[in-house]
């Protein structure tokens, strides 16, 4: 029986730790839990395609150890859309082509996710003018900034951009 209190809430269901601690929150989900949307690219942190969501904060999951998560809430892209169907973001990736061949897709919907709760919580990137800012202004540079840990290696970088910016720029901060 799963006890909350040590449990993961994965995409809000209650998910054991696995007994082995060494095991990533990466290899959790995509091995134990087949939850395959979230990618493994690099395996080191570097490329972002395994973003996912803790506790509305964005992490790569193939550095992270699924131990260290008990009582946290996770969610992954397959835990993004809702009984409306596929969230915001979602819908605008495919309006704007921001995905080609759909890999880095997951992590960078995630990433995109997290990185707007980052502007509304008034969290400055390493080029926010004014650092004391109660509100940041999502330009198309502070959004590829935001953004860098995320790789796109096929081409729909601008797509990407768009999107995300589609999604963001209007929303109030």
């Amino acid at each position: 029986m799963t006890d909350s209190a040590q449990s993961i809430r994965i995409n809000g269901t209650a998910v054991d730790p696995p007994d082995d601690p060494r095991v990533s929150l990466l290899d959790l989900l995509r091995e134990r839990l087949e939850l395959h949307g979230t990618k493994k690219g690099c395996d080191q942190g570097a490329c972002g395609a395994c973003t996912v969501l803790v506790d509305g904060e964005r992490i790569v999951s193939c550095l992270a150890l699924a131990a260290q998560y008990a009582g946290r809430d996770v969610v992954t892209i397959e835990g993004l859309a809702d009984e409306h169907g596929p969230h915001p973001l979602q819908r605008a990736f495919i309006e704007h082509d921001g995905l080609q061949c759909g890999y880095c897709t997951p992590g960078q919907i995630c990433s995109a996710v997290g990185m707007a709760a980052e502007l509304e919580r008034g969290v400055p990137s390493y080029i926010t003018a004014e650092l004391t800012a109660e509100q940041i202004a999502l330009s198309r540079d502070e959004l590829r900034e935001r953004m860098s840990g995320n790789l796109c290696r096929c081409g729909a970088h601008n797509g990407i951009v768009a999107a995300i910016a589609e999604t963001y720029e209007e929303t109030p901060r």
